[in-house]
């Protein structure tokens, strides 16, 4: 998929110390997020970094999300997205051209100014990845795809619990809507452009 980096974005989605150590048993995925993250950013494109955040008490549950009315009933699921733990992992800190959106919801857009910073930065292209593959990446891509946007995922910086499912939307799910490739297929497109 050709694509002009000027007008395309990177959506690097809920690494948080906290869900990485959850979900990502693959060791060398962090230093492969990373790359992906320096490559883009040598190759101009805007760098969006999209995390889980909850207010006190989480008043944006409401009883019928079954996952965000388990968070706001016990203190140990909120403690999770706080301090360290809903912390951007150590090795993936935004800079100082990057843009952060905290997201109350399992989409990067739900709720979240990210459409309109994608729109004023003219952007057409997404590139995504994050944990994990079967929540945030889904219902973003399914949103963005609705939205008009041309998408790429990177496949080997997904992360899921369900290893087969996680397989499934890689492999059947994902092509349909966006064109999948891996970090270093990425890496060797932006070189080339």
């Amino acid at each position: 998929m050709p694509f002009d980096p000027k007008r395309s974005a990177v959506l690097s989605m809920d690494l948080q110390s906290g869900v990485v150590s959850a979900y990502v048993k693959d060791e060398g995925f962090i230093p492969r997020v990373a790359g992906v993250l320096d490559e883009a950013r040598r190759g101009g494109l805007l760098i969006v970094h999209v995390k889980v955040g909850f207010r006190p008490n989480v008043p944006e549950a409401s009883p019928r999300n079954r996952f965000l009315s388990t968070v706001k009933a016990s203190p140990r699921p909120q403690a999770f997205f706080q301090g360290e733990s809903g912390a951007f992992h150590p090795a993936l800190i935004p800079q100082a051209n990057d843009l952060v959106v905290t997201k109350s919801r399992v989409s990067a857009f739900a709720g979240t100014d990210l459409d309109l910073l994608l729109r004023a930065h003219d952007i057409e292209t997404l590139v995504m990845f994050g944990v994990a593959t079967s929540g945030v990446v889904l219902s973003t891509l399914l949103a963005a795809f609705d939205a008009d946007y041309d998408l790429l995922v990177i496949q080997d910086c997904c992360a899921d619990r369900d290893a087969e499912l996680h397989q499934t939307l890689l492999d059947k799910q994902f092509p349909r809507l966006a064109t999948v490739v891996s970090a270093s297929e990425f890496q060797k497109m932006l070189r080339s452009e």
